[in-house]
């Protein structure tokens, strides 16, 4: 079966290199590392799991947890920072402690 196209989804995959699974969730896709849920791909826009340790990173660059929609908020998932994102090799090191327990 051929999987649907989706350009951000395609380039987020890209920047993680071939480590990272994709699976269709939520309207967007569930990102895994081995058996560990750690990312969502959601309209265009790339959220990683945070602890109380890593979370204050996300927020000191200005993102916001991942609402999916107005009754909820997921707060543990924040977005990634565009410059994170944009930088293949600290993408994976954000991806590498959301996927760390």
């Amino acid at each position: 079966m051929k999987k649907k196209s989706d350009g951000f989804r395609d380039y987020v995959e890209e920047q993680l290199g071939g480590d990272a699974r994709f699976r269709a969730m939520f309207g967007g896709y569930g990102i895994y590392l081995g058996d560990t849920f750690f990312g969502i791909v959601h309209r265009s826009r790339l959220y990683f799991r945070t602890s109380p340790l890593t979370r204050a990173d996300y927020v000191a660059k200005g993102m916001a947890p991942f609402k999916p929609s107005a009754r909820q908020t997921l707060k543990s998932y924040y977005e990634v920072p565009a410059e994170v994102l944009e930088n293949a090799e600290t993408l994976r090191a954000w991806a590498r402690r959301a996927a760390s327990r």
